[in-house]
């Protein structure tokens, strides 16, 4: 989901009583968004927890998450988790990188896919 929605979301859930702490990846964002407490984890998005199957450092971020929670000692906290997602630092290079050859791919799926929505958008409008 993305950062910013879900601190919009903390923000009006904390102004009416209920604390969060918001767990992600893009800490310039949510910084600036100005929630209460921040959790970051400095990982490829849509991973703010973990590793997928590391259960370990999924359990360890949840604790710091829950502590955050229960003892954040000024408002706009933000606490850096630890780890780090690989001692090789390349993934950031690699990381939601598109070839030509898979650039190719997702364009024609887009356009099935839009030429789909038209068909039932036109559909749709036939029928009202």
């Amino acid at each position: 989901m993305c950062h910013q929605t879900v601190c919009l979301v903390a923000r009006h859930l904390e102004e009416n009583g209920i604390p969060t702490v918001v767990v992600g990846s893009a800490r310039d964002i949510v910084e600036e968004c100005g929630t209460a407490r921040f959790l970051f984890t400095d990982f490829p998005l849509g991973n703010p927890c973990g590793k997928p199957w590391d259960e370990e450092m999924q359990r360890s971020i949840m604790n710091m998450t829950l502590d955050l929670l229960q003892g954040a000692w000024q408002p706009r906290t933000t606490v850096q988790a630890p780890f780090l997602w690989s001692e090789d630092e390349t993934w950031r290079k690699v990381f939601m990188h598109v070839s030509e050859k898979e650039r190719e791919a997702f364009k024609k799926a887009g356009d099935v896919r839009r030429a789909e929505q038209a068909k039932v958008k036109e559909k749709l409008i036939k029928e009202d």
